[in-house]
Order: C-alpha cells, then structure tokens, then sequence
C-alpha cells in the first residue's frame, strides 16, 4: 500500500511540475492585423501551407517561431498587393513544393503524390509472394499408416 501511494505521489509531483513549465513557457497572444481583411486572407492562405518546423501542422496552427515569422512574412505580401497565388509561388521558390499542403500534381511532385500508393501496392506484391513460397515450400502432409489410423480411430472413438 505504502508502494502505490508513493507512486501516486510521484506521478503527481511530475504533473504539477509539468503543468508549473508549460505555464512558464507559454508565450502571450499574438495580436490580430490591423486590417481583418488582411488577416482573413492570411488565415485562408496560412490553412493551405504546411508548417516546416512542425511538417504536420498547418501555418495557421503552428506555434513554432519560423511560422511566426512565414506569418508575418505572408501579412506583408498581402499588404504589398499580392494575390494568393503569388503569395503562395514566392514561398513555393523559397521552401519548395513541400510548403503546399496540396502540391500541384507534376513530374517534380509525382513521388508526393504516387509514392505512398506505389510502396502500398510493393508492399502487396512482396507479401503475395512470400505467402506463395511459404506455400511451396511446405511438405505435403505424410499419408497414415494403417496402425496410426488404427490408433486415431481408437481415440476419436473414447
């Protein structure tokens, strides 16, 4: 009993402590544009680009300090007079294809697209093989004996 309760005293040690860091690590909000046109479009074109500090997060949700700042940067094209393409092919030729959630479909992005199906269908050709040798390399089962069907028989029957 004195074991479990130890425990449990330690697990919550290490929550409050947890719970204590995150507090002190978390940064204030970031104010809104000025313009909420400006930050609508920003949030639209932030949703469509993939964070490269996260690779799993959008822009718009990222925390990390390099989306703040590809934030920042895409709020300025826009005051610029950027349109969303532009503002989209400007961070395409600094970071590459792979900003864009939705990569357009081309010789240069065709392993983003097709590269996940093409491992899928390698992966279903190895298994289909392996299971057919597996097959041909099993012996074919040894016929009985007349004293083993005896003895089979014997104990099916008890």
């Amino acid at each position: 009993m004195r074991r479990v309760l130890s425990s449990w005293w330690a697990v919550a040690c290490l929550a409050c402590a947890s719970l204590l860091a995150s507090q002190a690590l978390a940064k204030e909000a970031v104010p809104l544009a000025q313009e909420p046109e400006v930050e609508a479009r920003l949030v639209k074109i932030a949703e469509e680009l993939r964070c490269m500090v996260c690779q799993n997060e959008s822009l718009a949700s990222s925390h990390a300090e390099l989306a703040e700042d590809l934030r920042r940067e895409v709020r300025g094209l826009i005051k610029e007079g950027k349109n969303d393409d532009q503002v989209k092919e400007f961070l395409v030729a600094r970071y590459g294809d792979y900003v864009l959630y939705r990569p357009e479909v081309k010789p240069l992005t065709w392993l983003l697209w097709f590269g996940p199906f093409l491992l899928f269908l390698i992966a279903v050709m190895g298994l289909l093989r392996y299971l057919r040798q597996r097959r041909q390399a099993m012996p074919a089962p040894a016929p009985l004996s007349d004293a083993e069907r005896a003895r089979a028989e014997q104990l099916l029957k008890d």
